[in-house]
């Protein structure tokens, strides 16, 4: 049986939330990547590495270090895993932002654990070159 951490315990290998930095310190990097995740249409995805592809900079771990660490602001659920897995311990919070939006799905397996659907990813997978609805000519930088 897991003992219970103490209210406001982290866990381990986390920052403190005061150890992170504020929104005005925010890496360049980090900064790039939560700006092509606000471009992302709603109903639409980019992998990891599209985004890194995207920014000509990194490659999908930075992305995904990047999203993991400062991701929580933006529409973090639109930055995904090239295979269309939803990511994991966020699956069924991601679920509902991709009924509510639209989002292309597949169908679970019966075998796969908990049924979960994946993102139908040829259907969903936005270039990162048309505007979005609601977007004025998005364009590389």
């Amino acid at each position: 049986m897991r003992s219970k951490e103490p209210e406001g315990a982290q866990p381990p290998n986390l920052p403190e939330p005061s150890d992170l930095p504020g929104p005005s310190e925010l890496p360049d990097y980090a900064e790039r990547v939560l700006d092509v995740a606000e471009l992302i249409p709603p109903g639409r995805v980019m992998t990891y590495g599209d985004v890194a592809e995207w920014l000509g900079d990194g490659g999908p771990r930075q992305v995904g270090r990047a999203m993991a660490l400062y991701g929580s602001a933006v529409p973090w659920w639109r930055v995904v895993r090239s295979d269309g897995v939803l990511l994991p311990g966020h699956e069924l919070r991601a679920l509902d932002h991709y009924r509510e939006e639209g989002t292309p799905l597949r169908e679970a397996a019966r075998s796969a654990e908990g049924h979960v659907p994946r993102l139908d990813m040829r259907r969903a997978r936005w270039d990162g070159e048309a505007p979005g609805p609601g977007t004025d000519d998005v364009t590389h930088r």
